[in-house]
């Protein structure tokens, strides 16, 4: 890529940072990770959105993922 390109683009992922953590300010944290997870981002990617480790994010994913589980079995 050249610069230009990569300028653009790390433009753009700061812009799409801020939205997101504006659109979800009042959500709760499992909320927040729960939207993120949908869209596609990353543990790593989320963490770093909600400024938490990628470890505390993994370990909530895995609980929504047991939850929603339980429910379905209802």
């Amino acid at each position: 890529m050249d610069d230009n390109a990569i300028d653009i683009t790390s433009r753009l992922d700061r812009i799409f940072r801020l939205l997101a953590i504006v659109a979800t300010k009042d959500l709760k944290q499992r909320e927040r990770i729960t939207l993120f997870n949908r869209v596609g981002l990353s543990p790593k990617e989320i963490a770093e959105l909600l400024g938490t480790s990628s470890n505390t994010v993994r370990v909530e994913l895995v609980s929504i993922r047991k939850e929603k589980t339980k429910r379905s079995k209802r």
